[in-house]
């Protein structure tokens, strides 16, 4: 069985004249957390929309959890999981019927939707807020409900979007210990943030400067390589020498 959950090479999107993702190779393994960065306008969003099947490439090859980004991504849609900060549960719906509405999206059956929800709801300490209505819960509760919906589904592979942007530090910590549990379980973590104290729990760290991939390591190999302190420095670094703007 191939080791690597995401795989690409070359991937470039070009829009007109304008090359967004130029060219970037990198793999994914199985059950790894890894951190994709990049400051605004670096190409990090146009890249994840490939990977997720919402943007067909210019040129260049590729498979998501088996799928041919090239040609397969209303497949590769339906297999990955996908969180972002703006990720749209419905607020007028209470959270037991987020949760059903998004199984079914998935096309889990009745049994198996009543099962994983009841078991998502216990490990998120919801199962008093079962008929609440989700406009009603606060933010870092909204975060941790998209993500236990964004796996619902036991996807081998799940992108998170800038998934704590806007929520304090205590409630980043605990959203971090979900994404630890689902790798532990065997999910691989695809994510971007704009923290880069985050960076610091990923697996591996790629940094995108100007559609490109210019770095990508252990976080500890990156600091070293750069002779920093910190990955917010390593980032620093790198960003530094880019030429498009915010």
């Amino acid at each position: 069985m191939n080791d690597y959950i995401i795989s690409v090479r070359e991937l470039t999107k070009c829009f007109g004249d304008f090359t967004a993702v130029n060219r970037i190779s990198f793999d994914v393994r199985r059950g790894e957390i890894f951190g994709f960065l990049g400051a605004n306008g670096a190409g990090k969003t146009t890249a994840m929309r490939m990977l997720c099947g919402l943007s067909y490439p210019t040129s260049g090859s590729g498979t998501v959890a088996g799928w041919d980004v090239m040609q397969q991504g209303e497949q590769i849609k339906r297999h990955i999981g996908y969180m972002s900060q703006k990720f749209s549960l419905y607020n007028d719906l209470t959270v037991w019927e987020n949760i059903r509405l998004f199984a079914g999206i998935y096309g889990l059956s009745k049994a198996e939707t009543e099962k994983r929800a009841a078991e998502a709801l216990e490990r998120l300490n919801f199962t008093s807020e079962r008929n609440t209505l989700v406009g009603s819960l606060p933010l870092g509760w909204k975060q941790k409900l998209s993500f236990a919906v964004a796996t619902i589904h036991r996807p081998d592979v799940v992108f998170l979007d800038e998934p704590t942007g806007g929520v304090d530090p205590i409630t980043r910590r605990q959203f971090w210990e979900m994404i630890y549990e689902a790798a532990d379980g065997g999910t691989t973590i695809f994510v971007t943030t704009h923290y880069m104290d985050e960076a610091e729990y990923c697996s591996r760290v790629s940094i995108m400067v100007d559609g490109e991939v210019r770095a990508l390591d252990t976080p500890a190999r990156l600091k070293e390589q750069f002779a920093a302190e910190s990955m917010d420095e390593v980032f620093r670094i790198l960003a530094r020498g880019a030429k498009r703007g915010e």
